[in-house]
C-alpha cells in the first residue's frame, strides 16, 4: 500500500463516510469510494462493511491503521522540522513536561536560555504524562519532560536527576522532627495522596501495603502541585516527588519517606529523528540547573 492509500484509510477510520474523508483530503466522494474499491481489489479482503451509507471498518482495516500510525508520527515529525527551516534561522524549541518540571526547573531554564538566544521560538505546554509521550511521539514536541517514564519503544531517554519521594508539610508540624517518615508515622495525620491512576500514586500504595498500615487519604488528587498546595495551607501533610515539593510558593517542610519510592526526572524524544542544537543546549541548561538545587530540593536534609 502507498502512503496516499494509507491516508485515505486513516481518514475514512476517523470520519466514517467517504463524503466526509474527501472533505477532510481534498478529494470527491467517487474518488474516494473508488480508491477504496482499488485497496480492497490489491489486497483481496474487505477493509469496511457498508451499513445505511456509512463505512465501518473490517479487523484488517484497523490493524492496518494501527501498524501504520508510527509512519504517520515520523512525517508529522519531519513536515514540522521542515517548516521551521522555511520559517526563518533563528532556531524553534517545542517542548511538552509535566507538572513536577513543567512549574518548577523548565522555566528557569528558560529564562536562562533566552537570555543568551533572545530570537529563539518555544512553544510550551504542560500536560499529562501520557499526553506528553503522545505528543513527543507525535511529532508536536521535540522534547518531552517527566518523572519515573519507564522505557518505551521508539523514544530515548536521557536521565536528568535521581531522587526519592519526600513528605512535606507546614515547617511546625510535628513530623518535620523526624528524620524520615514511614507510613506508620503517618497514621494520625491527614494525608494528602495522589490518586491511584498516576504512577507515583500507585507506589505510595503500595509502600503502605508493604508496611501493612491501612491506606486512609484524607484528600486524593491528581498532581503533586496541587498536594504541595494543599499541605502549605495546612490541609494536611502529602507524600509527592521532590521535584513538585521543590516549587515552593510557602515555607514547607519536607521529609525523606521511607520505605524509599524513586522519583527519577527524565527527558525523551524520539528515536527516529536527532536532537537539534536548540534541544541539546536546552538539555545542559536543564542538568545545569538541577545539579545547582539546593540539598532539600532532591533529597531533603534530615533534622539536626
Amino acid at each position: 500500500m502507498t502512503l496516499r492509500q494509507l491516508e485515505i484509510l486513516r481518514a475514512l477510520l476517523r470520519h466514517q463516510t467517504t463524503m466526509a474523508a474527501g472533505r477532510v483530503l481534498g478529494m470527491s466522494q467517487p474518488a474516494v469510494s473508488h480508491a477504496v474499491k482499488q485497496m480492497e481489489a490489491q489486497l483481496g479482503f474487505p477493509l469496511f462493511e457498508r451499513v445505511n451509507n456509512r463505512l465501518y471498518p473490517t479487523e484488517a482495516a484497523r490493524l492496518i491503521h494501527a501498524e501504520s500510525e508510527s509512519l504517520f508520527a515520523q512525517h508529522a515529525a519531519l513536515e514540522a522540522r521542515l517548516q521551521e527551516l522555511r520559517q526563518d534561522k533563528t532556531g524553534r524549541l517545542r517542548l511538552l513536561a509535566t507538572p513536577p518540571l513543567g512549574h518548577g526547573v523548565i522555566p528557569a531554564a528558560l529564562r536562562r536560555m533566552l537570555a543568551r538566544q533572545p530570537r529563539l521560538r518555544i512553544t510550551f505546554d504542560v500536560r499529562r504524562l501520557d499526553e506528553v509521550v503522545e505528543g513527543v511521539e507525535s511529532g508536536v514536541a521535540e522534547l518531552g519532560f517527566g518523572i519515573s517514564l519507564e522505557e518505551r519503544p521508539g523514544l530515548t531517554l536521557r536521565p536528568l536527576a535521581a531522587a526519592r519521594m519526600v513528605c512535606v508539610a507546614v515547617p511546625d508540624h510535628p513530623l518535620m522532627r523526624e528524620a524520615v517518615v514511614t507510613p506508620a508515622l503517618l497514621r494520625p495525620w491527614p494525608l494528602i495522596a495522589l490518586e491511584a491512576g498516576t504512577r507515583m500514586g500507585a507506589a505510595l500504595r503500595a509502600a503502605f501495603l508493604e508496611a501493612r498500615e491501612p491506606f486512609q487519604p484524607a484528600v486524593e488528587v491528581r498532581y503533586g502541585d496541587t498536594a504541595r498546595v494543599l499541605a502549605e495551607a495546612g490541609v494536611g501533610v502529602a507524600v509527592i516527588d521532590p521535584f513538585s515539593a521543590g516549587n515552593r510558593r510557602q515555607p514547607l517542610a519536607a521529609r525523606p519517606f521511607e520505605p524509599a519510592i524513586p522519583s527519577h526526572a527524565v527527558a525523551f524524544f524520539s528515536s527516529r529523528l536527532p536532537l537539534s542544537r536548540g534541544a541539546e543546549a536546552f538539555l545542559r541548561e536543564i542538568r545545569a540547573l538541577l545539579g545547582q538545587a539546593p540539598a532539600d530540593a532532591l533529597e531533603p536534609p534530615r533534622p539536626e
